[in-house]
């Protein structure tokens, strides 16, 4: 990987100075893409009243509010709101890798996957669900809960593994994914099992994607690989490619062998697209 943008300050001081603004920034996400998709609110099982409406064939007697058909001379049956039935887990990937940045003018991959999950989050709040981190005892709900949740972020545990995710529950995986496979497969697979519906979002710089160096390139090692030096770049970048498109397609594998969703995103990209087609995906069916 090639040399980070210099960091001067330790990660926990640099965390606590861009939770406010990253909040700030995960709202006006949530807000542009709520915008242009329907609300979750609609009729079901639950508890919650949502309205009034006038009385069908076929609807069942006991469901007719006698109170509000009392005010005029037509029935009226009470509706309750759907109401989701389990908490969404999220988990964002916290190792050294995703630190890097190519550039920068581009976010690190943490940041981004961080801004992607508080906006989501947004999002789920918005729709009257809960929200809860991968190792945290308790969801958070309502709008202090973004607050809440952004400063649990350095919390969560390195692997997405939490024996407290519930039965049936839906879990949101964010990070760049470049561990061996056989790590991936067995968080997804430890989650499938319980069972837990889930989709993954792999996050990656665009370099990541592209290689686009040219000529004799020494590539710092992240964590406990080593650095390397390539002579010419360009000269392994198909290899390069190949490698990578394998590795991609070996999480989708693991992603349909669970059952789940996958999907990447990059840095250099707008974060509406992938919060779109992520909160569709969450939405109930």
């Amino acid at each position: 990987m090639a040399r980070p943008a210099p960091v001067t300050v330790p990660w926990a001081e640099a965390l606590g100075a861009q939770l406010p603004p990253l909040v700030v920034m995960a709202e006006r996400v949530a807000a542009t893409v709520m915008q242009g998709v329907h609300g979750r609110r609609r009729p079901g099982q639950g508890d919650a009243f949502w309205q009034f409406r006038p009385y069908s064939p076929g609807d069942i007697v006991s469901r007719v509010d006698w109170r509000q058909s009392a005010k005029s001379d037509r029935l009226f049956v009470r509706e309750t709101e759907w109401e989701a039935a389990q908490t969404v887990g999220l988990w964002c990937a916290a190792g050294p890798g995703m630190d890097w940045r190519s550039s920068n003018d581009l976010p690190s991959k943490r940041v981004r996957a961080e801004l992607l999950l508080l906006a989501v989050a947004a999002l789920l709040f918005r729709g009257g669900e809960r929200v809860r981190l991968f190792g945290l005892p308790r969801a958070f709900s309502g709008r202090i809960g973004l607050a809440q949740l952004a400063d649990s972020l350095g919390h969560q545990p390195a692997r997405a593994e939490d024996e407290r995710i519930p039965r049936h529950a839906r879990v949101v995986l964010f990070g760049d994914f470049l561990a061996p496979l056989a790590e991936t497969q067995k968080a997804v697979a430890t989650l499938a099992a319980r069972p837990v519906r889930g989709h993954m979002l792999q996050v990656l710089d665009p370099a990541e994607e592209t290689l686009p160096y040219q000529g004799r390139i020494r590539f710092e090692g992240v964590g406990q690989i080593e650095e390397r030096l390539v002579p010419r770049v360009e000269g392994v970048r198909p290899l390069y490619a190949e490698r990578l498109a394998q590795h991609r397609a070996g999480l989708q594998g693991i992603a349909a062998a669970a059952g789940w969703s996958f999907a990447t995103h990059r840095t250099d990209h707008p974060p509406e697209q992938a919060l779109l087609a992520l909160y569709q995906i969450l939405s109930p069916p």
